[in-house]
């Protein structure tokens, strides 16, 4: 890999062209993905694995495990391990209840942002300045926050119209961008059933149609993220806490404030998650409605390398299976044992090309016994279409692991002036 080095700072810095050839792998890797689940669509006659509708739920499926996953990338990119993002998004559910109710969306987008960065900072407290285990901190935040938000969701919607012991009144939504020209133009198109161009279509309806406000801030801050990590002084500084927090400190940069803030951000950015899930997945807070988004976040962290563009394809091939199985029909859970095989089926020629003959074999034999599910059935139960996401999540990691590179010093506790 070809490196520079910037003069404050030990890390490694890509050339732009390199940095450039990797999005370039990445938009490949997506546009193959797409058009393969075209060409499933037309050979099953499943139209509904690529409809709007289900386009429109894996991007809402994504986006929380995005976000968690960018609260992630910003913490481990600084060095500290986060797996107390599950515990941030939760208490950001609970940030965005409240003050939506009391005070309107923004209030509650803000309240959220707010109680993502209380845990955040907790974190950063307790691993940065205290040198706790990083995962000890981070499972002790998850158990606090379960128990916090289900006691104080008590206190605060228990008693109110609508509310509940373990859940608040149906709350507002934010505004949504609709373009009515361009959506009805696009859904003409996508209702004639054309390989590939339908397909396309039906994106061009998502992004479109009812687009909520809170869904392009995300998109947004994937991008924004991206450039000041990888093309700011900031970023670079950050950075090299994560890689030789050492080397760092011995140029002029503050360790320690830089940790505090990736780790708070990433509190922020899990909160953020959880006003998602609370004002645009779904109509209010619940107890516990996280259910292990968090975890699934930094899972598309790692199958994305630590970078956002991998992240978002990461979270989305999981908002993808879980929104084909949220809609449940009988043509698109079976259609999704043809997709599976055949992915399988590349992942084993990668490995075979890259002389892992053993997982290779491993692959191929897991692709055979899917195609022959697909050929040899009709359809399938729909406890299948509820394991498919994770099922997915842990190929794509098995697949992905022997290329993926964490930052150096992730996990590892620092202390001024230590060396190494």
């Amino acid at each position: 890999m070809t490196v520079v080095t910037d003069p404050r700072s030990a890390a490694p810095l890509e050339e732009p062209a390199e940095a450039r050839s990797r999005t370039r792998r990445y938009l490949v890797w997506f546009a193959a993905a797409f058009a393969l689940v075209a060409a499933v669509r037309v050979v099953t006659g499943a139209d509904d694995i690529s409809s709007a509708g289900a386009l429109r739920a894996a991007l809402i499926a994504a986006i929380p495990i995005a976000l968690a996953g960018l609260g992630g990338l910003w913490s481990e990119r600084a060095g500290v391990v986060n797996i107390g993002l599950e515990g941030m998004m939760l208490m950001g559910c609970l940030g965005a209840g409240v003050f939506t109710y009391h005070y309107g969306i923004l209030a509650g987008i803000l309240g959220a942002i707010m109680f993502g960065a209380v845990g955040g900072a907790l974190h950063a407290l307790t691993t940065v300045v205290f040198g706790v285990d990083h995962i000890v901190s981070g499972v002790g935040i998850n158990i606090a926050a379960l128990g916090i938000t289900g006691f104080l969701a008590e206190v605060f919607f228990a008693g109110l119209p609508g509310g509940g012991r373990t859940q608040s009144p149906s709350l507002s939504r934010p505004p949504a961008l609709t373009i009515e020209p361009i959506a009805d133009a696009a859904a003409d198109i996508a209702g004639k059933g054309w390989f590939l161009i339908s397909d396309i279509a039906a994106v061009v309806v998502v992004l479109t149609r009812n687009l909520s406000v809170l869904t392009i801030l995300a998109l947004l801050l994937v991008v924004f993220t991206g450039w000041l990590l990888w093309r700011s002084p900031f970023g670079l500084r950050l950075r090299s806490c994560g890689e030789n927090p050492s080397a760092a400190e011995s140029l002029g940069v503050n360790v320690y404030r830089m940790k505090f803030i990736a780790v708070t951000v990433s509190g922020c950015m899990a909160g953020l998650a959880g006003a998602f899930l609370v004002l645009v997945s779904s109509s209010g807070y619940q107890n516990n409605m996280t259910g292990g988004l968090g975890y699934i976040g930094l899972a598309a962290m790692i199958f994305g390398n630590w970078r956002p563009a991998g992240l978002m394809i990461g979270a989305s091939l999981f908002g993808y299976t879980r929104a084909v199985e949220l809609r449940g029909g009988a043509d698109s859970l079976h259609a999704l044992l043809l997709l599976i095989a055949i992915v399988l089926v590349v992942m084993a020629v990668f490995q075979l090309r890259a002389a892992h003959t053993r997982k290779g074999i491993v692959y191929a034999v897991i692709a055979a016994g899917f195609l022959a599910w697909f050929l040899l059935t009709d359809s399938v139960a729909p406890d299948f279409g509820s394991a498919a996401p994770y099922v997915t999540t842990l190929a794509v990691l098995a697949f992905a692991s022997q290329n993926l590179r964490m930052p150096a010093a992730n996990g590892l506790v620092y202390r001024r002036g230590s060396v190494g």
